[in-house]
């Protein structure tokens, strides 16, 4: 199919958004899987980690949120969307990376590093859909909050273990 065939049709636009941004999840998940149960499991967790079945619903949630954003800005016409969507296309790379570096790699202190760029890389990712499209940014605020709160959980387990 072709991309002109796709944006004559926004629900498989959409659709396609949404998915590219759930593989980048279910990407990162790979490195997550392959320690939850063994690694992860031996870890000091610091009092306000939540339950491990929390995450994937609210993973779920705003990987949607960001394909929905990302859609927002591919239909826009303006001039920096492109510029904007290959910024969040980086910025999932980063995401990915912090799985394979806090769960692939084993580390607290590398997944504290990766997690702190990703922080920019979100906050970038904001400031360029703001340019682009306003609700855009706004579906990005909910996973700038849990990337924060996901930024002292790798701090509490850094310092813990």
């Amino acid at each position: 199919m072709e991309l002109a065939s796709v944006r004559r049709r926004p629900a498989v636009e959409l659709l396609a958004w949404v998915v590219l941004a759930q593989l980048a999840g279910a990407v990162g998940s790979v490195f997550t899987v392959t320690s939850l149960d063994s690694w992860y499991a031996t870890l000091v967790r610091p009092w306000f980690a939540p339950p491990n079945w929390l995450f994937g619903p609210v993973w779920i949630t705003l990987f949607t949120l960001m394909g929905v954003a990302a859609f927002l800005v591919s239909r826009s016409g303006h001039p920096r969307s492109r510029r904007a969507l290959a910024i969040f296309g980086g910025h999932l790379v980063v995401n990915v990376a912090w799985s394979a570096a806090f769960f692939g790699l084993q580390s607290p202190a590398a997944g504290l590093v990766v997690i702190v760029v990703l922080l920019g890389a979100i906050l970038a990712t904001i400031r360029e859909f703001a340019i682009v499209d306003w609700r855009a940014a706004a579906l990005l605020v909910p996973y700038l909050a849990w990337v924060s709160f996901a930024t002292a959980l790798n701090y509490g387990f850094w310092s813990l273990n």
